[in-house]
């Protein structure tokens, strides 16, 4: 039972708008982070790459956790497996489109 359900099932809309509350704080504060790391030169190159990708899959977490209401917890699985498998497709889809997009470029050089 996690804390927006009560013991009858019912939802708990106060720990239910707390959790929107966090999330949201989190959301915005990483969005913050990231433009605050360019748009002040504070990184630049691939360290910047880098420190924006991490950020993007804390974000990815966040909006899981906080909004999805996804988390490991036995009722959840499924959803956390479809999603990391769309995930896993999409990943395939993008790397592919750009490997082949690479190789192209290659050849025509």
């Amino acid at each position: 039972m996690n804390e927006s359900t009560s013991r009858s099932g019912v939802e708990n809309p106060k720990a239910e708008f707390t959790s929107y509350v966090k999330g949201g704080v989190l959301a915005v504060g990483l969005t913050l982070i990231a433009f605050g790391l360019i748009g002040f030169n504070l990184v630049s190159g691939p360290l910047a790459l880098g420190l924006l990708a991490g950020l993007a899959v804390i974000q990815i977490v966040v909006h899981f956790v906080y909004f999805m209401h996804i988390d490991l917890k036995e009722s959840h699985r499924d959803h956390l497996q479809l999603i990391l498998f769309t995930a896993l497709i999409v990943a395939i889809m993008v790397g592919g489109t750009i490997w082949i997009l690479f190789d192209q470029f290659m050849r025509m050089m």
